[in-house]
């Protein structure tokens, strides 16, 4: 049977975004965001106490923005709500696995949420397979194009997404490529953005 999802990412605190994803989520059965909630590490509750009202099971992982524990922590009070980093959950049937996080190590210095290459490697590793796996970072030469035209994704999660054939790969954090989609094999890559993305999986 078909899911409907809505997917998104990189609200950065936009509570007009994120009022706006939940009114476009009547009959939505999930909800899937990508990453970076707040800024700095901070306001991380802003754009969640908007979402919580959402009337479908969600899914998130964090961005470079905050934590893990820092989305964790927002997220206490919010039952429909799965936070993943490096752990997965079946939702709907669906078997979802999450990594939130810089990868590789963004250049923004120690407030920004980041793992090495090396580190994501080994918190993949732990994944034998998915439906749908959403990442903060897009896969390495995949929707992950700066404005300026470079390459900016993650080689670790381009390996696994190789490895484990996903139906949808869910990310964003390169604004440039935000909004755009491609395709791996016969996995549907999609840089979600603060826009949000319709998509209905068969």
């Amino acid at each position: 049977m078909p899911t409907k999802l809505l997917l998104f990412s990189d609200l950065h605190r936009d509570t007009a975004a994120a009022r706006s994803l939940v009114a476009r989520a009547a009959g939505v059965d999930l909800a899937i965001g990508a990453g970076d909630f707040g800024n700095l590490r901070r306001h991380v509750n802003d754009c969640i106490e908007i979402l919580r009202s959402l009337p479908c099971p969600a899914v998130l992982v964090a961005g470079n923005n905050e934590s893990t524990e820092q989305l964790a922590k927002a997220c206490a009070n919010w039952p429909a709500v799965h936070v993943l980093h490096g752990t997965s959950a079946n939702v709907l049937g669906l078997s979802v696995f999450g990594i939130g996080g810089g990868i590789p190590t963004t250049p923004f210095g120690i407030w920004s949420y980041d793992f090495t290459e090396d580190d994501a490697e080994r918190l993949l590793a732990t994944c034998t397979a998915c439906d749908i796996f959403v990442t903060h970072s897009p896969p390495w030469g995949l929707v992950d194009v700066n404005s300026r035209g470079d390459h900016l994704g993650s080689r670790a999660i381009r390996r696994a997404v190789e490895r484990l054939q996903p139906k949808l790969v869910v990310c964003g954090h390169i604004h440039g490529s935000s909004g755009q989609q491609c395709q791996l094999g016969p996995s549907t890559i999609i840089n979600a953005g603060p826009a949000g993305v319709s998509w209905t999986l068969t």
